[in-house]
């Protein structure tokens, strides 16, 4: 359980930082820090490191004991946050056939 809600608390905030109206203002367009808060894969692995880091200090999940533990965890924020980033959009569950 506390797995999934580190995934949801990674994709909420990756979601916030590239997407949200609320950070519109301050938001990077170009250059280097335009491309990570463009990218929901790269962002998301920052933001799952982050969590990872400040686990010692929340009480929603304990997942992290180790510098690769916090490596993983960014990995698995990354993946989750660039899957869930195209099956989900604004109006809902995104199915397209390709074929």
């Amino acid at each position: 359980m506390e797995l999934l809600f580190f995934i949801l608390s990674s994709y909420g905030l990756t979601q916030i930082l590239c997407y949200g109206k609320i950070f519109e203002k301050w938001r990077p367009t170009h250059g280097k820090l335009g491309e990570l808060f463009s990218c929901s894969m790269c962002m998301g692995f920052w933001v799952g490191t982050l969590l990872g880091l400040t686990d010692p200090f929340i009480s929603l999940f304990d997942l992290t004991s180790s510098f690769l533990d916090i490596i993983v965890l960014g990995l698995i924020s990354s993946g989750t946050s660039y899957l869930l980033d195209k099956i989900v959009s604004d109006e809902g569950i995104q199915i397209q056939k390709r074929w």
